[in-house]
């Protein structure tokens, strides 16, 4: 893809120390452990005594090339606790077990793996991965966040079935996310510094009357991606976002809203302020013409009308009142994917659009992953296959940057007040 970062040996030179607790998912570190020789790292990894239960030290001796560390003092006569920590570009710990973290956060030091830790003044990433409701437990809150405030990257489990048959948030996160993590922190992207992002995410609610609303399924995912990456990538965010349930992103003012009013209210008034828009909120197309102030009750007739008018065409309005803005949209469909995408992108004046066909399983609404198709105005598509959004984001982000470097050099010229 034009514009995108180059898949593999990204980690050439990048010596690695990989951490492995007592999870079930320990057995996912052996892939990981594959994924960062095939990228060039070299990686030693240290064990604890429970990750030694799940797999056995010679499987990751075999793989990395190197001695398995896993007895603080069977390993004293060198030091390793010192040593280790000393020539390694990051430590990553994945699986990060909840008792992996509270002795990180508490500076406790009673294993090879937690006593590196109190040395260590590399980068340090954490994968957590627990089951039950452990992830969400404000004792684990707590020391995720101890951790992040003094520089760790912790990245978040994603949601699915568990070990236990559960279904939560506790999956140690995919192999490219953690991957990504990883190399973020050891070399961060400033390709998007000195650009300010104006990022929509979530649904808009439409009051029928006070207790009562219009909306949809998004969960404002795949905008929080977006404006996470681009804030991680150099740029100035401000992301305004419907109601949702995820937490904000660090470094981006946030803007909350409710209706499609609302949002065009407060896009309208900071686009002005920016040299991109990305419009990836699912905005109601529809509102109830006389919302009631009251709360409608069973009583009275059986078969109430309510009466529809449509909301304002945000991405239209806003691109008549652009001047030299990057405009991104979404296409959420399920059906004619491409050609309903491209009719939007002409019909809207957009420089990008990202179409997503929100029937694919593992998709749609809510997921934590998307596969996606980029068309440009240039009439560039491009088909990215089922990926975490955060690395989707990335992806459009880099995409968005090819755009920006060839209206720069002019290649192309900017799409000004609606015209082409």
């Amino acid at each position: 893809m034009e514009g995108s970062e180059p898949i593999g040996q990204t980690l050439i030179g990048k010596r690695i120390v990989l951490g492995v607790t007592g999870s079930i998912a320990a057995y996912k570190a052996v892939i990981l452990l594959r994924a960062l020789l095939r990228e060039g790292a070299s990686v030693h990894v240290v064990m604890t005594e429970s990750a030694v239960k799940f797999v056995t030290p010679l499987t990751f001796e075999v793989l990395s090339g190197h001695p398995v560390s896993t007895d603080l003092f069977a390993a004293h006569q060198e030091m390793k606790h010192l040593s280790l920590p000393e020539q390694a570009d990051a430590i990553l710990i994945a699986p990060a077990t909840a008792n992996c973290l509270a002795k990180s956060a508490l500076g406790l030091g009673d294993d090879l793996l937690s006593t590196l830790l109190l040395t260590a003044q590399c980068p340090l990433i954490m994968a957590p991965a627990m089951d039950g409701g452990m992830w969400t437990h404000p004792t684990v809150r707590d020391h995720v966040e101890t951790l992040r405030a003094r520089g760790a990257l912790v990245v978040d489990p994603s949601e699915g079935p568990l070990a236990s048959g559960q279904i939560g948030q506790g999956r140690l996160a995919d192999e490219a996310v953690i991957l990504e993590a990883l190399q973020t922190a050891l070399a961060p992207r400033q390709d998007w510094r000195g650009h300010r992002v104006l990022v929509s995410a979530g649904p808009t609610q439409e009051p029928i009357d006070p207790v009562r609303f219009l909306s949809n399924r998004s969960s404002g995912k795949m905008g929080y991606a977006i404006a996470e990456a681009a804030q991680a990538r150099g740029a100035q965010v401000i992301l305004v976002t419907g109601p949702t349930a995820l937490p904000s992103p660090r470094g981006v003012e946030i803007v909350s809203i409710s209706t499609a009013e609302d949002m065009t209210k407060a896009l309208s008034m900071r686009l002005a302020w920016s040299t991109v828009l990305i419009m990836a909120a699912a905005v109601a197309d529809f509102r109830p013409r006389h919302p009631v102030s009251h709360k409608i009750t069973k009583q009275g007739p059986s078969d109430r009308t309510l009466d529809l008018e449509r909301t304002t065409d945000i991405l239209s309005l806003l691109s008549a009142q652009r001047t030299t803005q990057l405009m991104v949209g979404f296409a959420a469909e399920t059906t004619d994917l491409i050609a309903h995408a491209k009719d939007k992108l002409t019909a809207k004046g957009l420089d990008l659009i990202v179409a997503n066909d929100v029937t694919i399983v593992g998709a749609g609404f809510g997921s934590d992953q998307n596969a996606a198709t980029l068309i440009d105005r240039q009439g560039s598509t491009i088909e990215l296959p089922l990926m975490p959004k955060r690395a989707l984001a990335d992806a459009i982000l880099s995409h968005a940057q090819a755009l920006l470097r060839s209206r720069n050099s002019g290649l192309i010229s900017p799409i000004i007040a609606g015209g082409s």
